[in-house]
């Protein structure tokens, strides 16, 4: 019984720690990155966390709004047997 309940007891306590956040800061005795070419000031955390839209674009097809007939493909011929 004693184990169960120090089990329950840890289980709770180590998900009531995954809630706490505080803000990004680097490890004592290290820096964050050199800023960009060109850049007036180094990026904080948040800014260097952030997605480049080249990594993850946006969604640039247009999607049908009515269905169309397919024109005939000259192409899509049936496999040779």
């Amino acid at each position: 019984m004693i184990k169960r309940t120090a089990t329950a007891l840890a289980a709770i306590l180590l998900l009531a720690a995954c809630g706490q956040r505080t803000e990004l800061q680097p490890l004592p005795g290290q820096s964050l990155p050199q800023p960009p070419y060109g850049a007036t000031e180094p990026l904080d955390a948040e800014e260097l966390l952030a997605i480049d839209p080249q990594a993850a674009p946006e969604r640039s097809v247009e999607l049908r709004s009515s269905s169309e007939e397919r024109e005939d493909d000259p192409f899509d011929l049936p496999p040779e047997r």
